[in-house]
């Protein structure tokens, strides 16, 4: 699967999927574009997924309007050490095939 791994989320996360291919934003060349605009990017590169940190995110877009699933990574900071506990889940969520225009929120730290 193609994600694009959003700003707020550490370049290491990508060593931890292998098995898809993993972009960050500013690999993309999109750093400090605004979400709305770096969905429609992410739509027209090719980009099935959209893998962020941001717990607001959810409330700003309108989901299932989208191109692309959403995976919203609910942890109280954006270090690995509080990311990687939640590996396995994201995998399992990628592995299931996500349709566009879904939102998964993984992780116990409250969404807003």
């Amino acid at each position: 699967m193609k994600v694009l791994l959003d700003e707020d989320g550490p370049h290491l996360l990508r060593n931890e999927l292998p098995e898809h291919e993993v972009v960050t934003v500013a690999y993309a060349g999109w750093a400090g574009v605004r979400n709305g605009t770096l969905i429609g990017l992410a739509t027209d590169a090719g980009f099935e997924v959209f893998l962020t940190c941001d717990r607001n995110l959810p409330h700003q877009q309108n989901i299932p309007a989208l191109g692309l699933t959403v995976i919203v990574l609910a942890v109280p900071d954006t270090r690995m050490q509080s990311i990687r506990p939640l590996v396995a889940d994201l995998r399992a969520t990628l592995a299931a095939n996500p349709q566009p225009g879904t939102l998964t929120v993984t992780g116990t730290w409250r969404v807003t």
